[in-house]
């Protein structure tokens, strides 16, 4: 009995074994899945939002087709802004570009196994970028020539897509015989976006200027694009800071949020304000460049987010928001800010910025797009005394939400340029100032015990 109880003892002990080690293996597959960035991205805000590729064929030729591409910005808030998109791909066969209207490639690559007439590009993973505004009319399409720079279609619909005509040569003359690009890129103008295969897709249908007749293209596919900001950069791009009228506490971004001053391993990261050498800093070597070059600060972000609850009536509220530019290598033409909060469905009144409600969950009104009025406060200039912009928004009271207490007027999240900002740590809040003297539930408890333990044992 025992040689058989120590038996059964190992078989079941052994069986732990083989059970705890397939728990951890399992466990280790899905934290390491997790730390993986995911191809698909998903924006909670604009959970819908995307890029789309259209490429639409619209002619044979003897050796291949003429297309118009077409990238599309579904996003409702994000742009693609200067230096501009950067759309590139791989070839299926051996095609070739024979020339381009709107746009064009980086580089040629090697075409010496043409004679005469030479392609526009070889390669067999070409890179294209936009024109320049100021293209002449004939080297132009539709939609074309606006450096890459694509907003976002609530903010501004009509240019919210670019477009470009290309010839492809040593390609497929028809529907069965030509074959899809793959491994599609999109820079905008940095990393970010993830795109998927080429879709083939029913034909575009097209309508005459005149409105009386409609065609359609010969063939057509999609490539769907997303956006990630963990992919874009690892570190943030903006932060919020808080401030009240019933609490004298100014609740700064966190320290570092986008880097540290004294960086050892970026010297120079930054600038003073009120620097001597400010004016041959700007205009140095890099002036041209899109790295930010921004003024000294603790949180060292770019741009800053105030957010002041300012004024409280019977029936309402006031809050004060201001953006700050801290980079003196940008300015931000076409911005917009995305807040999030419950009372959002009571607004009241904007003062000189515009809104829109964004409904990400169907419904639910917590979302507002706000953005600048055109010619007059859409142009956020760069670092300086006039680098920022600000508007004051009123809320009708909601009696069975609204409450000053326990941060409940400050924002749940905000994005700038449809960036996350960085919001202060809950705890550090400006909060109402008889909020020290509460007792929470948890203290209040505490309290009891000790009264208690006090009353039996003493």
């Amino acid at each position: 009995m025992g040689t058989d109880l120590s038996s059964s003892t190992f078989a079941v002990t052994g069986s732990m074994g083989k059970l705890a080690t397939f728990a951890l293996s399992f466990l280790f597959v899905l934290v390491l899945s997790s730390l993986i960035p995911s191809t698909e991205a998903y924006d909670s805000l604009d959970p819908n939002g995307n890029i789309t590729i259209k490429w639409d064929i619209m002619q044979w030729t003897p050796d291949g087709y003429v297309a118009v591409v077409t990238i599309f910005n579904f996003q409702q808030y994000r742009h693609i802004q200067a230096p501009g998109w950067i759309l590139g791909w791989t070839w299926a066969k051996k095609e070739v570009i024979w020339s381009m209207v709107g746009a064009q490639t980086t580089e040629q690559g090697d075409c010496s196994r043409f004679k005469g007439n030479t392609p526009h590009c070889c390669k067999k993973d070409p890179t294209v970028v936009d024109l320049l505004p100021g293209t002449p009319y004939n080297q132009q399409i539709a939609n074309c020539c606006k450096g890459g720079v694509i907003n976002s279609w609530v903010q501004d619909p009509a240019n919210a897509a670019s477009s470009f005509q290309v010839s492809v040569g040593a390609a497929g003359t028809t529907n069965k015989t030509v074959r899809v690009p793959k491994n599609f890129t999109l820079r905008a103008p940095g990393p970010g976006y993830t795109c998927g295969i080429a879709k083939i897709v029913k034909p575009t249908k097209f309508v005459t200027q005149d409105g009386r007749r409609t065609t359609q293209a010969l063939m057509t596919w999609n490539v769907t694009c997303t956006y990630s900001q963990f992919l874009a950069q690892k570190t943030p791009t903006c932060c919020v800071s808080l401030s009240s009228f019933y609490n004298d506490t100014i609740v700064n971004c966190p320290t570092c949020t986008c880097g540290c001053q004294n960086n050892a391993t970026q010297p120079g990261s930054c600038v003073e304000g009120d620097s001597p050498y400010l004016a041959s800093v700007i205009n140095g070597p890099g002036k041209n460049s899109f790295t930010p070059l921004v003024q000294c600060t603790s949180h060292m972000c770019p741009v800053r987010v105030h957010w002041h609850v300012k004024l409280n009536y019977k029936e309402y509220w006031r809050v004060k928001i201001a953006i700050t530019n801290f980079n003196y290598r940008m300015n931000y033409t076409q911005w917009n800010l995305v807040i999030q909060h419950p009372n959002l469905d009571n607004l009241t009144q904007l003062f000189s910025f515009n809104y829109k409600s964004l409904t990400p969950y169907g419904g639910i009104n917590d979302t507002a797009m706000l953005w600048g009025v055109k010619y007059y406060n859409d142009f956020l200039m760069e670092a300086g005394p006039y680098g920022n912009v600000q508007s004051e928004l009123l809320f009708r009271k909601d009696p069975s939400t609204f409450t000053f207490e326990k941060g409940w007027a400050f924002p749940r999240r905000v994005y700038f340029n449809g960036d996350n900002c960085v919001m202060p740590p809950p705890d550090s809040y400006p909060w109402l100032p008889n909020a020290a003297t509460r007792l929470t539930s948890t203290m209040m408890m505490a309290l009891f015990a000790a009264l208690a333990w006090l009353l039996i044992y003493v």
